[in-house]
C-alpha cells in the first residue's frame, strides 16, 4: 500500500463501512483532561498545536460553510490568543491548524470548528482532529477519528515506521479517560511528510 492510499485509508474514506458510530464533537473535550495526564504521568507536554483535518465539497454552500468556521476561529482568536492557518496537502485533503501554548484553548477551538461543520450538514466531510505532544526524544498525537467516533495514539517514527510500544502505554494510561478505538487495525498512521513534522504540514 502506498503513501497516498495509507493516508485515505488512515482517514476512513477506503470504505463507509468504517463508520461504525455517530461522532460526536463533546468527545473532543475529553483531551483537556488528557493533556493534564499525559504530563503528570508520561512526562509528555502539549505540542502546542492541534489539527482539524476535513475533505471538501465543490459547492457554494461548503464554500460558506468553510468561511463561517474561519470567522468562528478568528472570533475565537481575539479572545484566547489561538491563532489558526487552513491549506490543502498535497493529498487534496485540508486541513485548519492551530496553535496555542494553552492546551485548553486549542480543544475549545477545534471542539468550535467541528460542531460548525456539523451544524451546517458536513459533518461527514470530518475526518480526524490531532493534538500533538511532545517530551525529549519523542513525539506523540491522539488521533480523533470523526468516522469511528473514538480516539487512538499515533507515535510516529521519522516518515515511515512508528513506536507501537508507547502507543500501547498511551492507550493503556488514557484508556477510560478517553473514549479508544478498540480495534487496533484502525490505528491508522498519517505520517509526516519529513522526520521532525507534524502530519498536517
Amino acid at each position: 500500500m502506498g503513501l497516498f492510499d495509507s493516508f485515505r485509508a488512515a482517514l476512513g474514506i477506503s470504505a463507509e463501512s468504517d463508520a461504525t458510530t455517530k461522532a460526536d464533537p463533546e468527545d473532543l473535550f475529553g483531551m483537556s483532561t488528557a493533556y493534564l495526564t499525559m504530563e503528570a504521568d508520561l512526562r509528555f507536554d502539549s505540542a502546542d498545536e492541534a489539527a482539524l483535518c476535513f475533505s471538501s465539497v465543490d459547492s457554494t454552500d461548503f464554500a460558506d460553510t468553510v468561511d463561517a468556521v474561519e470567522d468562528i476561529l478568528t472570533a475565537g482568536s481575539e479572545e484566547t490568543g489561538t491563532e489558526f492557518s487552513r491549506h490543502t496537502d498535497g493529498h487534496g485533503y485540508n486541513w485548519v491548524v492551530l496553535a496555542d501554548d494553552d492546551p485548553e484553548d486549542l480543544v475549545t477551538s477545534v471542539h468550535f470548528a467541528a460542531d460548525e461543520f456539523i451544524e451546517r450538514g458536513y459533518g461527514s466531510r470530518l475526518l480526524a482532529a490531532l493534538f500533538g505532544f511532545e517530551r525529549e526524544g519523542d513525539r506523540a498525537y491522539w488521533v480523533y477519528s470523526f468516522r469511528r467516533g473514538a480516539y487512538y495514539p499515533f507515535a510516529p517514527q521519522g516518515t515511515s515506521s512508528r513506536n507501537q510500544s508507547l502507543e500501547f502505554k498511551l492507550e493503556s494510561v488514557l484508556d477510560g479517560e478517553l473514549e479508544i478505538e478498540g480495534d487496533e487495525s484502525y490505528w491508522y498512521p498519517l505520517w509526516p511528510s519529513t522526520p521532525n513534522g507534524h502530519p498536517w504540514d
